[in-house]
């Protein structure tokens, strides 16, 4: 690669996880692991190294030897895994309570609808919990009872004395069971998608007081990346993320962005419309709005109809309502995962729903001009990587939100 081709030389990435209570180490060593095998399927060099202390931040330094370029990139991943524990009920009644005003949020506003009209996949598995919920709850309840007719016969007993026992006996039996199933969540994610849908439709699309402070912490420390001597500052959202990514660069933004480094925001497997389309949400609405007119920054969302778990394709923009005259992004394009993923690849990981909710960070055996390595550690930006880049023709960019409106 001639010296003209190569835009960065240093880079820093700021990665905004999704709503996720693990402790961030978990994606430094995938970006060790899919990075080294990405390397090896398309022959350059990728090399991980402790970040210097530089703030507090959590993340870690890569070198990358590419078409003769070399990269040095400074990771750090934007925590906010501890708000996620927070908010992640231990009690069996709370997430109950939880289902039910969640439920009660998307159907009665007809948000559930309109989803569907986007993309089935995320609309299921957003019921996916509540349906579970409500099965473990018919078998704790089945079980409890069955034991409880057991010591009825047993004991013979009769009239309150019986409905004292049944209750003796079927409630601690069925609270035992739930217990036994929430144990279990780390194969099932029943309790763990509730949570995550729960957050968002508890405040109905608003942002609670703990992140907005959080994100503004987000803010200053890219401001602070913009004035060093690095020639791109890339923000990566995934999932949940993807949301707060485009609050935290609005903001950014109407604070004013200096001349300096290239200002890139790759949004991958974004569920944007499960927030977008809640009727308090408008701080989001004005977000998307304004964020997608801006020439400081280059916007590109990076979906992929294989992942269930997203809104593939969708313009989270458009479909948003909230498209005006001057937008310019983001350039919405897919992974194409059975493209990019060769036939075995694809068969090995298309049912495994969650871990192909994580495929935009791993490494792809069939890439295409989507390369999660080459993004954030290669020698251009991504403005330069996706210079007069088509968008998706399959993406959906139509408004179909009832809420629009971007102020209270």
């Amino acid at each position: 690669m001639s010296d003209a081709a190569q835009t960065v030389r240093r880079r820093r990435v700021f990665y905004i996880p999704g709503y996720d209570p693990i402790h961030p180490r978990r994606y430094r060593e995938l970006y060790r692991k899919e990075g080294t095998d990405q390397a090896v399927i398309s022959g350059y060099a990728l090399s991980l190294r402790p970040k210097k202390p530089k703030g507090g931040g959590y993340g870690w330094a890569v070198t990358a030897e590419i078409g003769g370029a070399t990269v040095e990139t400074t990771f750090e991943v934007l925590v906010w895994s501890d708000i996620v524990r927070d908010s992640m009920s231990n009690t069996i009644v709370a997430t109950y309570g939880q289902m039910i005003r969640t439920a009660w949020e998307y159907i009665a506003t007809g948000a559930l609808w309109r989803l569907m009209r986007l993309r089935k996949g995320p609309v299921i598995a957003a019921l996916y919990p509540v349906g579970a919920l409500i099965l473990m709850a018919g078998t704790a309840v089945l079980a409890g009872h069955l034991l409880a007719r057991v010591a009825l016969w047993v004991t013979g007993a009769a009239g309150g004395l019986a409905w004292g026992l049944w209750l003796a006996v079927t409630l601690p039996v069925a609270y035992g069971v739930l217990r036994w199933f929430q144990a279990r969540d780390n194969r099932t994610f029943v309790f763990y998608l509730m949570h995550d849908y729960a957050y968002s439709a508890s405040y109905r699309g608003a942002n609670p007081p703990e992140l907005e402070a959080r994100m503004a912490e987000f803010r200053a420390r890219i401001a602070a990346a913009l004035a060093e001597d690095v020639d791109e500052v890339l923000v990566v959202g995934h999932s949940s993320g993807a949301h707060l990514a485009v609050s935290v660069l609005a903001d950014l933004i109407r604070g004013g962005v200096p001349a300096g480094p290239a200002l890139g925001f790759l949004s991958l497997g974004q569920v944007v419309p499960m927030v977008s389309f809640l009727r308090d949400a408008w701080r989001l609405r004005a977000d998307l709005a304004y964020l997608s007119t801006r020439d400081e920054l280059t916007w590109v969302d990076v979906t992929a109809p294989g992942d269930g778990c997203s809104f593939a394709l969708c313009d989270p923009v458009s479909v948003s309502g909230v498209e005006g005259p001057g937008k310019r992004w983001p350039l919405v394009i897919s992974a194409a995962f059975t493209q990019t993923l060769s036939p075995e690849r694809w068969r090995a990981l298309r049912w495994r729903f969650f871990r192909l909710h994580f495929q935009y960070l791993c490494a792809f055996d069939r890439p295409g001009d989507y390369d999660y390595f080459q993004i954030t550690a290669g020698p251009q930006t991504l403005g330069a990587r996706y210079h007069g880049r088509a968008p998706s023709k399959s993406r959906i960019d139509v408004a179909v939100s009832r809420y629009t409106h971007t102020s209270p």
